[in-house]
């Protein structure tokens, strides 16, 4: 079970990251709601960070939790935000994910 909240505890940082790079394109109050957002998602991915780390390993838990975070943000960047999708960026992407499934094949 808390490795499914440590997935959703990296799901609410990408939509965090989301939140963050939609704020920036924003003015008056449509600012100030991506960054309630930001605010309510952040809060949220550290409290599902935190039950999860009760019953995996801390180095472990928080590895995978911001390797989600950064491969949901660049899959993101290049689908939502139109960032460029180049030979070694997808490489390195792929790296970091085969690393994800490697410390959760080892825990």
């Amino acid at each position: 079970m808390n490795w499914i909240i440590l997935i959703v505890a990296g799901m609410c940082e990408v939509g965090f990251t989301y939140s963050l790079g939609r704020a920036k394109g924003a003015t008056g109050s449509e600012w100030w709601m991506w960054i309630a957002a930001f605010a309510v998602l952040y809060v949220l991915s550290a409290v599902f960070l935190a039950k999860a780390t009760q019953t995996i390993p801390l180095g472990t838990a928080y590895p995978v939790w911001t390797g989600i975070g950064a491969v949901g943000a660049v899959i993101v960047g290049i689908f939502v935000f139109h960032e460029p999708a180049s030979f070694w960026r997808l490489f390195f992407l792929t790296t970091l994910i085969a690393s994800i499934i490697g410390l959760k094949a080892l825990s």
